[in-house]
């Protein structure tokens, strides 16, 4: 029980790779706000911790709308008790080029992944700074460090949640509290698959390049619990890319 007593928020909760991470941690002891803005998805993850024998709660959240986060994060303190771990994973999907793209959807991307990664981390510090520690998990991309046709608005979000990460690690190492990145790649999840093809989904498990939920957990454990108290500012990233043998 690495997490014990610990209290994290968890957004993007209701399935997929924040799911895994809110069930990862619970597992490790630690209670959790299952915040999503699908409150039935959340309702979902909250009784799978419960059946458990975890400790949790459900909260509808748009971390796009500041007022709704900041809701949120006095909830979870107020019903748990306090606040040690942030994991932002909440995201929105979103492809298209340059050229074509409206304004609407641009700022539809920009609004859920690079504004909402802000006003929850703001929302957390106030409870962060002044207990003088604190853990935040910031889910980028590969994708944010490198180019893809069709990907510009959401790889220029990964991209700045990236560097937001490495600046934030230096303004709030003096409170004993630490930031990181992952990148999680290509992964199994309700929302990548909504996206493809049976075929597309089939060549890309030939390839060798889909993770699953799961596979970034292990790591987020470490990077929240006191052995990964030196650890901050950094971008881990998944890239796998075999062929099959």
């Amino acid at each position: 029980m690495q997490l014990a007593g610990r209290v994290a928020i968890v957004t993007g909760a209701g399935s997929g790779i924040g799911r895994a991470m809110a069930l990862g941690l619970a597992h490790e002891g630690a209670s959790i706000c299952v915040a999503d803005i699908d409150a039935q998805h959340a309702e979902r993850v909250t009784g799978e911790i419960e059946a458990a024998a975890g400790k949790a709660v459900a909260l509808a959240t748009d971390v796009s709308q500041t007022a709704q986060v900041d809701a949120m994060v006095e909830e979870t303190v107020k019903r748990l008790g306090r606040l040690d771990i942030l994991v932002n994973n909440a995201g929105r999907a979103g492809r298209g080029f340059v050229s074509q793209m409206t304004d609407e959807e641009w700022d539809a991307v920009v609004a859920v992944n690079l504004r909402g990664t802000f006003v929850c981390t703001r929302a957390a510090l106030r409870h962060m700074m002044p207990q003088r520690s604190g853990r935040i998990i910031n889910t980028a991309s590969g994708l944010g460090l490198r180019g893809s046709p069709g990907g510009a608005v959401y790889g220029a979000t990964k991209a700045a949640i990236i560097n937001f990460t490495k600046a934030l690690a230096v303004e709030v190492a003096r409170y004993g509290i630490t930031a990181n990145a992952i990148g999680p790649g290509v992964t199994d999840t309700p929302l990548w698959r909504a996206q493809r093809s049976e075929q597309d989904i089939a060549e890309a498990y030939e390839k060798g390049q889909v993770g699953q939920p799961e596979d970034f957990v292990p790591l987020v454990i470490f990077l929240c619990s006191d052995a990964g108290r030196t650890h901050t500012g950094q971008m881990f990233d998944r890239e796998i890319y075999l062929p099959k043998e």
